[in-house]
C-alpha cells in the first residue's frame, strides 16, 4: 500500500522510498525514510496534498509524491 491510499488516523511503518534522483533524496531529507511510523492526519478536499505526522512533526506531501512511498500497516485493516 501507498502512502496516499492510507486511511486517516492509522498507522503504518515505511517499507521502501521510490521515485528517482532529486525526488528521492528530497523525500529521504525530510525524514520519510524506511522503517520510520507515519500517519495520516488530513486529506483535502479533493484529495491533494494530504498532512502526515512522522518523527514529531506534520509534513504536507502532494498525492503524486505519496504514491511513491510504500507502507505496511501496524494496526488491523492495513496491509
Amino acid at each position: 500500500m501507498t502512502l496516499s491510499n492510507m486511511p486517516l488516523h492509522k498507522e503504518a511503518v515505511i517499507t521502501r522510498v521510490g521515485g528517482e534522483g532529486v525526488l528521492r533524496c528530497r523525500l529521504l531529507d525530510m525524514g520519510l525514510i524506511p522503517k520510520t511510523k507515519v500517519t495520516v492526519c488530513h486529506v483535502a478536499p479533493l484529495g491533494d496534498p494530504i498532512e502526515i505526522r512522522l518523527r514529531d512533526y506534520t509534513l504536507t506531501l502532494r498525492k503524486e509524491d505519496a504514491d511513491k512511498i510504500e507502507v505496511s500497516g501496524t494496526e488491523a485493516g492495513i496491509e
